[in-house]
């Protein structure tokens, strides 16, 4: 007798099918402005016929994970953030570190985020604003890539080198004028970062915004997330990174000791 369920017919054709329906929910999930996409659209991002896509989105519309706009075009539906709240109720990093962001927002008067990492990219899970009229455009959920931002080198500054290599080989295409794009120049930094125990996204991921992070260490030691304060570069100029290490490093190794991190 065994626990081993044994694959049934179709079920490779029922995968493919699954992961192609996912794929078109997680390109719905790129539309920030809500437009919506067209079936037309959609077919083309997806390399699949309108025909095939509509077959998969049918279902997603019944279960409310698409909506169907007047306009024809398709959108997220409400069934999204009903899941996207009970996996945050069951994983709210909010309960252990809410504090320690709005300290640190209150302490540097910036924006200040908490993020993971999903290499090659990083996913921002806090973020407390900053109480500036001017603030940082980006949300809780989205995504960069993590060679071109402070809390990305600051977990890649601890990660294995197959980490490393495996982002630099998916792509570091120029963000700004001061974006890295070379691989040895960003091993080179990483090892700078993991020296001094902070990252800097020097202007290299969005012009005119300048960052600071440190990483957050896990009961392994590994290095999982990363907390950071962001700020235009006017408000931010080199001189003041001085001033806002500390404060950023103090807040990242609080979170690590909450967690029963040992970095």
């Amino acid at each position: 007798m065994t626990d081993r369920l044994a694959p049934t017919p179709g079920a490779r054709n029922n995968s493919a099918s699954l992961r192609r329906a996912l794929g078109i929910l997680i390109r719905l999930g790129d539309d920030v402005e809500g437009r919506g996409c067209t079936l037309t659209e959609l077919a083309a991002q997806q390399g699949l016929s309108k025909s095939t896509v509509l077959r998969l989105l049918q279902p997603l519309v019944d279960a409310r994970f698409v909506q169907v706009l007047p306009s024809g075009a398709y959108r997220l539906g409400w069934r999204n953030a009903q899941l996207g709240q009970v996996y945050l109720a069951g994983n709210d990093p909010h309960r252990d570190t809410r504090d320690v962001l709005k300290g640190l927002s209150e302490a540097t008067s910036e924006t200040v985020h908490l993020v993971t990492a999903d290499f090659p990219h990083v996913v921002y899970v806090d973020k407390v604003d900053s109480p500036l009229p001017v603030r940082m455009a980006s949300r809780v959920g989205s995504t960069q890539s993590a060679y071109c931002t402070s809390v990305g080198k600051a977990m890649l500054a601890y990660a294995d080198d197959a980490v490393v290599d495996a982002v630099i080989a998916a792509g570091m295409a120029p963000r700004t004028g001061n974006t890295i794009t070379d691989g040895d120049a960003l091993r080179a930094e990483l090892a700078r970062s993991r020296a001094r125990g902070w990252a800097i996204d020097d202007v290299e991921n969005e012009a005119g915004v300048r960052c600071v992070a440190a990483p957050v260490f896990d009961v392994t030691g590994a290095a999982t997330h990363a907390i950071s304060v962001s700020a235009p570069e006017e408000r931010m100029p080199p001189e003041r990174v001085s001033q806002v290490v500390p404060l950023v490093r103090a807040a990242a190794r609080d979170i690590s000791q909450r967690w029963g991190g040992r970095g």
